[in-house]
């Protein structure tokens, strides 16, 4: 039995290496015919999606069949420096969620690509699946080289995605600002891994479990950590290039960004701080848990006033992260008071957050993609009345809509449900002041859904219903067959999760175990969670559902028997005006007012306001953020000022060359004598 489950683990490593190749192997096939959108997008965007579900499909493998850890060493990389990986719980968990998602997005940009949108379809299909392995090899990476070269790697070809459209200069801002951030955050990664290594020339994981670090340097190692990963995840005051890169790129493209790229940065802040470090002191968790929380309040109040609908959802994919890294902080601190069993539940609210979130994130990216594509429009100001044009779509993004709301029965409400049980949980922490300030996390976590479902109560009012607000709407089309088979699947994932979610929990499980060395309490079915005690809080998403149906069905039965044949249509009241008409609905500029008188302080608001004498006036406002203003345009001035400075080094010469090479040469040879 043991050398069958050792062949099962090494053959389950081998395959996802495969299908890692496959990736590649796809992308080098667009370049075949790079000109040819139906070998492109109809032939290797689906065989893509398959190599994803075989991904999801191994990842659940072994999860379910609780494979040991399982490693290899490649012959790749450097002479004295193969690559190294690793599949265990935590890896196996993010390649289900990279699979299961990732598949959708593939079959929906199998239909939505076309010819002439900026790259050549086989160089944009080659940039595509790097982009998709470089994610998966992230994952398996057991060495900091191969983890570099990945990251890196993940962060070129995302680039080159974000700038499809290079011709646009504000494309190219956006791809510039993404740039230099991922290698911002990468020179962080490098620098928190040189304090790991331990000694090892390998620089691999192993050697870093074993290393016996100061309280100083484990601290420094997680700083690090926690810049490099939180510069890629979005976390404020990190997050300035994510609201413009993600309306920059293609919809398929901000789907994978927000729904896979930023879960990657969630794996690699849980494998440094739980199995590199071993967890550590308690304000660990309380700083990680601090700007989660400032997070995700900050992404869902930006979000409220956002009047293009792809920075209404970059803004809201800030406010998720900084959801998922709050639980991950409450999981650190109770893991550093001992309390295993409340630190995983905090960290199971984590991971079904983070596949939540990429599932009804990419979902919804998906849908304004085909909004777009029917539209040619991204403001929400010249939307409306979509759902008589786009049936399919607006009952799919309905799903995405309400599972982001956190309304049950779908996925989105279990998560936030089991991070708010975690947060009532905490007055058993055995520290005073811990005890006094961690429960008003709670109350934040409470504000940020109430302010989600207000956002997104805006987002899928102001685009579907209504009337349209432009005469072109009308000719607005609904999405192809296979992006509805895209929007569909995600969809789905939303609603079984969300009435089934025990088998997310048991997949999660394993992660907890071996992270923890615990697990929460099992419900008694697979549709009823009860993750502390069943007495306590308990929940079933199925009962709620049937629940739900009956209410409908009897209040059905009852009005047709109670009123049939005793209805009477006339037309409704429309408040005195003899004829509604699009101006007079609710506009997205009218549903983020509340919110910028509330939460003033939070916006950079310039205003234009024209006089009583002017002949054609105009109401203009305008909302920045504080902090691009007050930290990074100073912070760019600086660095300006300081290259203009440094440029006098720069004299062209090839004999001043020469001086700087003999002088360092000087200075060293006295420093090694």
């Amino acid at each position: 039995m043991h050398g069958v489950s050792a062949l099962t683990t090494t053959t389950a490593l081998t395959a996802l290496l495969v299908l890692v190749a496959s990736w590649l192997l796809i992308g080098a096939l667009g370049l075949v015919q790079s000109n040819r959108i139906g070998w492109v997008a109809r032939t290797l965007f689906p065989l893509g999606a398959l190599v994803a579900l075989g991904m999801a499909g191994m990842g659940a493998m072994s999860l379910a069949t609780g494979f040991a850890a399982q490693t290899s060493v490649l012959a790749f990389g450097l002479p004295d420096m193969p690559f190294h990986v690793r599949l265990d719980a935590l890896s196996g968990f993010f390649l289900l969620l990279l699979g299961s998602a990732g598949a959708g997005i593939s079959i929906f940009a199998a239909g939505y690509f076309r010819q002439g949108e900026g790259t050549a379809p086989g160089l944009l299909c080659l940039q595509y699946h790097v982009f998709l392995a470089s994610m998966a090899l992230v994952v398996l990476a057991d060495d900091a080289y191969l983890f570099m070269v990945a990251w890196e790697t993940m962060a070129l070809s995302s680039y080159f995605l974000v700038t499809t459209q290079h011709r646009i200069p504000e494309i190219q801002r956006a791809g510039f600002l993404y740039l230099l951030m991922a290698h911002v955050g990468a020179l962080a990664l490098l620098l928190c891994f040189g304090v790991l290594h331990g000694g090892s020339w390998l620089m691999t994981f192993d050697s870093m479990r074993a290393a016996t670090l100061s309280p100083a340097w484990a601290a420094a190692a997680f700083l690090l950590a926690l810049f490099g990963f939180g510069a890629k995840a979005g976390l404020v005051p990190l997050h300035v290039w994510l609201p413009e890169a993600h309306p920059a790129a293609p919809s398929p493209v901000s789907a994978m960004m927000s729904g896979l790229m930023l879960k990657v940065a969630v794996y690699g802040m849980l494998r440094i701080s739980f199995d590199l470090l071993h967890a550590g002191p308690w304000w660990w968790g309380m700083l990680t848990l601090a700007v989660g929380l400032a997070t995700a309040l900050f992404g869902a109040v930006f979000a409220a006033v956002q009047t293009d609908m792809k920075r209404l959802l970059a803004y809201s994919s800030i406010e998720n992260i900084g959801l998922i890294f709050a639980a991950l902080g409450l999981a650190l601190l109770c893991y550093a008071f001992d309390m295993r069993l409340l630190a995983a539940l905090a960290l199971t609210a984590a991971l079904l957050h983070a596949l939540n979130h990429a599932l009804f994130k990419s979902l919804l990216f998906l849908a304004t993609g085909s909004v777009l594509h029917a539209t040619h429009e991204r403001s929400l100001g010249k939307l409306g009345g979509l759902i008589r044009r786009m049936p399919w779509v607006a009952t799919l993004a309905l799903v995405g809509t309400l599972s982001l709301a956190g309304l049950p029965p779908l996925n989105g409400f279990v998560s936030e449900w089991l991070l708010l049980q975690a947060f009532l949980s905490t007055p058993s922490i055995p520290h005073a002041f811990i005890n006094m300030i961690v429960p008003l996390g709670a109350a934040v976590v409470a504000l940020t859904a109430a302010l989600a479902g207000y956002v997104m109560v805006k987002f899928y009012g102001v685009i579907f219903l209504g009337q349209p607000r432009e005469p072109s709407l009308m000719q607005a089309h609904d999405a192809g067959w296979l992006e509805r088979v895209g929007l569909a699947w995600l969809a789905l994932g939303c609603i079984l999760i969300g009435v089934f979610p025990q088998a997310a929990l048991d997949a999660i499980a394993g992660v907890t175990q071996t992270l923890l060395g615990t697990v929460i309490q099992r419900g008694p079915a697979p549709w009823w969670i009860a993750p502390v005690a069943q007495a306590q809080a308990s929940y079933s998403g199925l009962w709620l559902l049937l629940g739900m149906a009956g209410v409908i069905a009897v209040m059905f039965v009852l009005v047709r028997r109670m009123y049939h044949g005793r209805v009477r249509r006339v037309s409704p009241w429309n408040c005195g005006y003899p004829e509604l008409t699009p101006r007079m609905q609710d506009t997205a500029e009218g549903f983020g007012q509340p919110i910028r008188h509330m939460f003033g302080p939070f916006f950079r608001i310039e205003r234009e306001v024209p006089s009583p004498d002017d002949q054609l006036p105009r109401y203009r406002i305008q909302i920045d953020d504080h902090l691009w203003h007050g930290l990074y345009l100073p912070l760019a001035r600086i660095v300006g000022w300081l290259a203009d400075a440094l440029s006098v080094l720069q004299r062209g010469r090839l004999a001043i060359y020469l001086l700087y090479s003999f002088l360092t040469l000087i200075v060293l040879l006295v420093f090694v004598l």
